[in-house]
C-alpha cells in the first residue's frame, strides 16, 4: 500500500489507463484499492485523462474511448502519456545508432524523445517530416554553439498535421529522393491485421515513402499501441526489422510479433526478444 500511495502521478495514470483498456471500465472505488489513494486523487487523474482524451468518465468511474479510425490526436495531448516507456524506448533505440550514420525520423512524440538522447551521436545525417524532431537538434545548436560533429537536419516540407509532422507531396517528393541507413518510425497504431496505420491519409502516403528510401526499418511505439488501427495503413508487419517497445506488451503479443517482425526489443528488459533467421540455431536434422 505505501509503495502505490508513493507512485508519481505519471505511473498512476498510466496504470488507469491499462485497467480501463483491458477490462472495458473501471469503478472510482476499484482504483482507490488498487492504488491504495484516496477518491479524489482518483478522480483527479480521471479529470486529466479525460482531458487528454485517453478515456471518457462516466458516473462511478470511467471506460475507453471509442475513437473513429479517424481520429487524429495533437502532439500535445499524446505528449504526456505513457512517458517512462517513451523514455525507455527512446534510450534502448539510441544504442541502435553509429556515429556517421544517415537516419531518418518520422513524426511523433516517442521520436522527439529519442532525438534528444542522439545529440550526442557525432556526425549525424538527420532526415526528418516533424517539426518537433528538428527543434530538438536545432535548439542544441543555438545552445552550444555549432559544435565539431553535431548533426546535420534536413526538414522537409510539407502540410503541418496535428501532430505536428510535415506531409504530403512536397514532403513525399524530397523522401523520395534520399536514401537513409536506418528509419525510426512512430505509428498511431499497429497490428496483425492492418500492419503499420494512421488517421491520417497524406501521412501514410508519406510514411511509405519513408519506409521504401529506408535500409533498416525500427518502429518506436509503447505497448499501447498495439491493436490500435488508423484509417490507412501504410506498411506490412513483415516490413518492420525492429520494433522497439516496452514491458508493458503482454506476452502473447510478443509471440505474435516475432513470427513477422524480425527483431523485438522490449526496452527495460535485460535481453530483447529477437527473431533472426541468419542467427537460428543450426538444426541437426537435415531434409
Amino acid at each position: 500500500m505505501s509503495e502505490n500511495q508513493n507512485l508519481l502521478a505519471e505511473q498512476r495514470r498510466a496504470l488507469i489507463v491499462d485497467e480501463v483498456r483491458r477490462r472495458g471500465g473501471v469503478r472510482v472505488n476499484e482504483l482507490t484499492r488498487k492504488l491504495g489513494v484516496s477518491d479524489m486523487t482518483v478522480r483527479r487523474d480521471l479529470d486529466a485523462l479525460a482531458r487528454q482524451g485517453v478515456l471518457e468518465k462516466v458516473h462511478g468511474g470511467a471506460v475507453p474511448v471509442v475513437e473513429a479510425s479517424t481520429h487524429e490526436p495533437g502532439f500535445e495531448a499524446k505528449s504526456g502519456l505513457e512517458l517512462t516507456a517513451k523514455e525507455d524506448i527512446a534510450r534502448a533505440a539510441a544504442e541502435l545508432v553509429a556515429p556517421g550514420s544517415a537516419i531518418a525520423l518520422s513524426g511523433g512524440t516517442t521520436t522527439y524523445a529519442l532525438a534528444q538522447h542522439l545529440l550526442d551521436v557525432p556526425d549525424l545525417t538527420v532526415v526528418t517530416n516533424s517539426v518537433r524532431v528538428a527543434d530538438v537538434f536545432h535548439a542544441a545548436q543555438r545552445t552550444s554553439g555549432q559544435r565539431q560533429g553535431a548533426a546535420t537536419v534536413v526538414l522537409t516540407g510539407g502540410v503541418r498535421t496535428p501532430s505536428d509532422s510535415l506531409v504530403g507531396p512536397v514532403a513525399d517528393q524530397a523522401i523520395a529522393s534520399l536514401h537513409f541507413d536506418l528509419l525510426f518510425l512512430g505509428v498511431h497504431g499497429i497490428s496483425l491485421e492492418a500492419g503499420l496505420s494512421t488517421p491520417n491519409l497524406a501521412e501514410a502516403e508519406t510514411n511509405r515513402r519513408l519506409v521504401q528510401s529506408a535500409r533498416r526499418v525500427v518502429v518506436v511505439a509503447d505497448h499501447t499501441k498495439w491493436g490500435t488501427v488508423g484509417l490507412s495503413s501504410f506498411a506490412k508487419l513483415d516490413q518492420v526489422d525492429t520494433w522497439v517497445t516496452d514491458t508493458g506488451l503482454p506476452e502473447e503479443a510478443r509471440a505474435e510479433v516475432s513470427d513477422h517482425v524480425r527483431q523485438l526489443v522490449v526496452a527495460g528488459e535485460p535481453e530483447a526478444a529477437d527473431r533472426d533467421a541468419d542467427e537460428a540455431p543450426d538444426d541437426d536434422a537435415e531434409s
